[in-house]
């Protein structure tokens, strides 16, 4: 008898993987792994690095599957560990800076090839969504984390502060300071 995992929910797919089912918790994976990327990629600004660290949170989330609460949702709970995730790489990613040791100093970006031109229209566009990425990536996790969860995700206020460890208001407060310092970059 073959099981269609589609039809289960996360917390079942949860106990069914901890009884050995691997195809369980693919089935996790498959749901969730898009919203997973597209939060690690608006923390990181990085989508090369995104895939990896979305990996790693799968890993970990399959590593600590003992712990999830089935009263949580299993969104929130993998985008915690997600958040962690971007929280070490940024770290690691200081000392490397701090060290000398950046695979890719920021004067050899000059000297990389673009890629060919588009039509002026989508090439504007396109230029846009990089300097937003960017701009994103840059502020302060504090903002950034609310930001990408809430306002881009659209995890609800109650979600974003699970998640965080924050309350409602700081979320509602934090999401506020980061789209008016992204508009105080982007006018500059």
């Amino acid at each position: 008898m073959t099981i269609d995992f589609s039809a289960l929910s996360d917390g079942e797919l949860a106990s069914l993987s901890l009884a050995g089912r691997q195809s369980a918790f693919a089935e996790l994976v498959r749901r969730h792994r898009q919203p997973i990327y597209r939060l690690v990629v608006g923390n990181i600004g990085d989508p090369d690095e995104a895939l990896d660290l979305v990996q790693e949170t799968f890993v970990a989330a399959y590593r600590a599957l003992r712990r999830f609460d089935e009263a949580r949702s299993m969104r929130t709970w993998l985008s915690a560990i997600a958040i962690n995730k971007c929280r070490d790489w940024s770290r690691r990613r200081r000392v490397r800076r701090f060290l000398g040791l950046s695979p890719t100093a920021e004067s050899d970006l000059r000297h990389i090839a673009e890629d060919k031109p588009l039509p002026d229209v989508q090439a504007g566009d396109r230029q846009d969504l990089r300097r937003l990425a960017a701009a994103v990536a840059e502020l302060p996790p504090s903002l950034r984390e609310p930001l990408v969860l809430h306002a881009i995700e659209g995890a609800s206020q109650a979600e974003t502060a699970s998640i965080l460890g924050v309350s409602e208001k700081a979320v509602e407060t934090r999401v506020r300071r980061a789209r008016a310092k992204l508009a105080d970059q982007l006018r500059n």
